[in-house]
């Protein structure tokens, strides 16, 4: 019995034997065509070195037992080896143009029904979670490997900048976004009669909404797809951001512009995300710094539309006295295209082949990456090139304990059982972004985050406003000052602009169609007057009387009569809304042309940024920006002038900005494919709520000190640089 065990078991190890040996001369003739077919990669970087060996003796080495003999199903004559990768090729080893055929078939080493494997590993359901989870990071190593070679055969060219330009589009929509509540914020809240009590909550409710919307989307994206999240968060902006063009109430004026946000706040992790995965290494680093420049564009954009429409008061149109569509509605529109333009353009594209590799879709990420080489071929010229590659290495899937329900639920049950198993899984990658070995970069990361966006979006606020300040006192050191004057029978029908009428005394006078700007009226008398169609910007009447007048049409109300008294008067016909024009605002044009030359003093920066990201790394520049920020901040201190200000603001926006290029490339190179939109969601939710707190303190400060914002932008930019310092430096690594 046991020579018949014996026997038994040598005729199994012979078998093998043959079979390994087989192989080996399969493999051999394979590599002597791959390696004609591709000038660009020796027998050396075949992908082939990146199966595992055990797999491949699985996948060779099944027997099936029949009549008391084994056959070997890989033992195929050596002749007669071929695979798919071979079909196409002639006696002499050529590749025929276009005779590649289909997607290879992805063998998982498991044994066929009705097969026995030899040597067949431990199954997984005996092994414990800790076993899996290595030997799943064992596996993404691999193919951390494996796919920076794929992505080196398949080339940069049509396919990258393509995508370069429609992830734009969604990159500049999140510019557009940050700078609409700024220019819109005073428009719309004069326009809507909104109180000092709810002045300023239009710029805090958007970044809310951003913020939510980042750490929302990017852990999304993680788990169903960056083209699909960043499809869906953008048509969510573009769709409530033209919704709050035509909404009357202030109300739901910020409701809308909340969600807008909401939907935007998705586009910076996904889009560098996305973006990252289609890169080599060598083209990474500068590629994603001339990505950031959409941002600016964006900037840009905002700020020429603002210039070119919203002053212009005669672009809008009324529908009785309760519609008005004014100027800068038709400026939110116009700034919601870019974002309509991503989303069509998105449509065209396909997701990315590491996400889907990550999910263990080995077939359809093979058909994107195919894509990608054709389409870079095509470009070159080189239509006949073959994508090499046969099979490509896939991460262990771990299957996730999910609560079943019952099939004849309720449908709405159903779709909150959805919603809820998706956000638990969002945050339960959340909090594998503080596990071991990327938790101590994570909380580093949101630390150069928040001191970075604090100091970038707190002088955002705080330079316009001290602006407007400066050009406020210019402004009121030109008043006109008349006292104890007398006017009878004379009939106003001009403008009146930056006056003060003290203890003024009209008889019988009559103010038809003209406009008060910025004038006051104290202790002054109207006796038999008449008003007819006036207008009031920034006036007021102070402990004034008015008798025996008459009011039509006009927009004199309660909040303009200052302890004023009423003495056989009447109002007739009111003027409703708060007949808001731009052509009223002194300043309007200058503040948007100081916004836009601040914003193209990043081009510079932008451009050095790009060029410089991989030659002197990424921590170098991320930290110097920062404490050159933070120097030019300081020197704020001494600016006495508006022109000095301006100077200072636009060195300031071009020092920094090479921070933000350096901060989206490390956070996109230090996390794993399956936390990167998840950890960088995160990051970029920080940076939103730093500018929250940033609007707050910064804007209460405008007009009382200038060495509080000063001494706390530069102490916390130089802070953050010194804290960036000490990342790790991602500049020769593969994408994990």
């Amino acid at each position: 019995m046991d020579e018949t065990q014996n026997n038994r078991t040598s005729l199994v190890k012979g078998a093998k034997d043959i079979a390994k040996e087989a192989k080996r001369q399969a493999s051999k003739n394979f590599s002597k065509a791959a390696d004609r077919a591709s000038d660009e990669y020796s027998a050396h970087r075949s992908y082939n070195r990146f199966q595992n060996e055990d797999e491949e003796e699985n996948n060779y080495n099944s027997y099936t037992q029949q009549d008391g003999h084994y056959a070997g199903n890989a033992a195929n004559d050596e002749d007669g080896a071929s695979s798919d990768a071979t079909e196409g090729h002639d006696d002499e080893d050529e590749i025929y143009e276009g005779e590649y055929q289909g997607v290879p078939a992805y063998n998982d080493g498991k044994p066929r029904e009705g097969q026995v494997a030899l040597g067949q590993p431990v199954s997984d359901s005996l092994k414990s979670r800790k076993e899996l989870e290595n030997e799943r990071q064992a596996d993404e190593e691999e193919l951390a490997q494996q796919y920076e070679l794929i992505m080196q055969e398949c080339g940069h060219g049509r396919f990258q900048w393509q995508l370069f330009f429609v992830l734009g589009l969604a990159l500049m929509s999140d510019g557009v976004e940050v700078f609409v509540v700024g220019f819109v914020l005073p428009s719309a809240e004069t326009d809507m009669c909104v109180p000092n009590s709810g002045a300023g909550w239009l710029g805090s409710i958007v970044y809310l909404g951003m913020m939510f919307g980042a750490f929302f989307w990017g852990g999304l994206s993680d788990k169903v797809g960056r083209r699909q999240c960043l499809l869906i968060s953008m048509s969510v902006n573009g769709f409530f951001a033209f919704l709050s063009s035509f909404v009357q109430g202030y109300s739901m004026f910020l409701f809308c512009r909340m969600v807008s946000g909401f939907g935007i706040g998705g586009a910076v992790p996904i889009v560098f995300s996305y973006f990252a995965e289609v890169l080599a290494r060598e083209k990474r680093g500068e590629h994603l710094s001339w990505l950031c420049m959409f941002w600016m564009i964006g900037g840009i954009y905002a700020s020429a539309m603002a210039w070119a429409i919203i002053p212009h008061y005669g672009w809008s149109f009324s529908m009785g006295s309760a519609y008005q569509f004014h100027s800068w509605r038709v400026f939110v529109v116009v700034c919601a295209l870019p974002c309509v333009s991503a989303v069509v353009a998105l449509t065209f594209m396909p997701e990315s082949p590491r996400f889907y590799l990550e999910m263990g879709k080995h077939d359809e990420a093979w058909m994107v990456l195919k894509q990608i080489h054709d389409t870079n071929m095509r470009a070159r010229g080189e239509p006949e090139r073959v994508f090499t590659v046969n099979r490509i290495k896939i991460p262990k899937q771990l299957d996730e304990l999910v609560e079943m329900q019952n099939e004849s639920a309720n449908p709405v049950l159903k779709v909150l059982f959805k919603i809820k198993a998706e956000l638990r899984g969002i945050w339960l990658t959340f909090m594998r972004c503080f596990n071991y070995p990327v938790k101590d970069n994570t909380v580093k990361l949101a630390a150069v985050w928040f001191t970075l966006s604090f100091g970038y979006y707190g002088l955002s606020v705080w330079f316009p406003d001290v602006i407007k300040h400066l050009q406020a006192d210019e402004y009121a050191s030109r008043v006109k000052i008349h006292n104890d004057e007398r006017i009878e029978d004379f009939t106003f029908n001009f403008t009146l602009e930056n006056q003060i009428h003290r203890n003024g005394v009209f008889l019988n006078d009559r103010f038809i169609s003209m406009k008060f700007k910025a004038v006051t009226f104290i202790n002054s008398s109207f006796l038999n007057c008449y008003f007819e169609d006036v207008s009031s910007v920034g006036s007021f009447f102070k402990n004034c009387t008015f008798v025996d007048s008459f009011l039509y049409n006009t927009d004199i109300d309660d909040s303009k009569l200052i302890n004023s008294s009423l003495i056989n008067s009447s109002f007739h016909h009111n003027k409703t809304g708060c007949q808001m024009t731009f052509d009223d605002d002194y300043s309007a044009y200058w503040v948007y042309f100081v916004n836009f030359l601040g914003t193209l003093a990043v081009l510079p920066g932008n451009i050095v940024s790009a060029l410089l990201m991989d030659k002197i790394g990424r921590l170098s520049m991320l930290g110097g920006s920062m404490v050159l920020s933070g120097i030019s901040c300081f020197f704020l201190w001494f600016g006495t002038s508006e022109s000095m200000m301006i100077f200072m603001l636009c060195l300031y926006n071009g020092l920094s900005i090479s921070a933000w290029n350096s901060l989206d490339v490390v956070t996109t190179e230090l996390y794993p494919t399956d936390r990167r939109g998840t950890g960088f969601g995160f990051c970029n939710a920080m940076c939103k709520l730093a500018a929250v707190l940033g609007n707050l303190i910064f804007g209460s400060l405008v007009g009382i000190t200038k060495a509080i914002p000063i001494l706390l932008a530069s102490s916390v930019l130089v802070g953050g640089g010194l804290v960036g310092l000490r990342l790790p430096d991602t500049r020769a690594n593969v994408l994990m």
